[in-house]
């Protein structure tokens, strides 16, 4: 079980991690035109390893950088993001949790973008619809991507015996105090 330190720190370097990969020049192109980065990753990994709350507070901290230089709503809809998947891991293997967890952010990102950049972008509706379909095209590439990498990390850390991903299931919990 993780102490309150440890969970602290995850968040802390999580969020750090998000911000930083979150600048331009570090995501990765797979077509002309698309690029896709990997702001998605720290935050999964902080709601699958520590929770809930780690990942809503990841999301908000981690989306700081992108909130300041492209939209401002982002840090809501990165908590949201972190929360959901830190709920859904308790039924789901990662990756799914992640995957989902997208799901359950997309309608968001579709309502607050739209704003953006119908009220304040001054753009007409059908132009920010259409900017909104690419957007939502490389949101989804970059959660099934930063998912898949997630389920692979956390799998490899809990063979490893680093870090046990986070279960608060009842059945976990029997499990931890019979082994008492």
């Amino acid at each position: 079980m993780a102490t309150r330190t440890q969970v602290l720190t995850l968040v802390a370097l999580m969020a750090a991690l998000a911000n930083v990969l979150s600048v331009p020049p570090i995501a990765v192109p797979i077509t002309s035109g698309i690029t896709v980065h990997f702001t998605q990753l720290p935050i999964y990994l902080a709601a699958l390893l520590a929770g809930p709350a780690a990942g809503l507070i990841t999301g908000a901290v981690g989306a700081l950088y992108m909130s300041f230089a492209k939209i401002p709503f982002i840090i809501g809809g990165l908590a949201i993001l972190g929360f959901v998947t830190g709920v859904l891991r308790k039924r789901f293997r990662p990756f799914i949790a992640g995957v989902l967890a997208w799901v359950v952010q997309a309608p968001y990102v579709v309502v607050t973008d739209f704003v953006w950049f119908s009220i304040f972008g001054q753009m007409s509706a059908e132009g920010a619809w259409a900017l909104i379909l690419q957007l939502m095209i490389t949101l989804t590439i970059e959660a099934v991507i930063s998912s898949a990498l997630a389920q692979i990390i956390t799998s490899y850390l809990s063979r490893a015996q680093i870090m046990q991903p986070s279960t608060t299931s009842k059945h976990a919990a029997l499990k931890q105090h019979s082994a008492c």
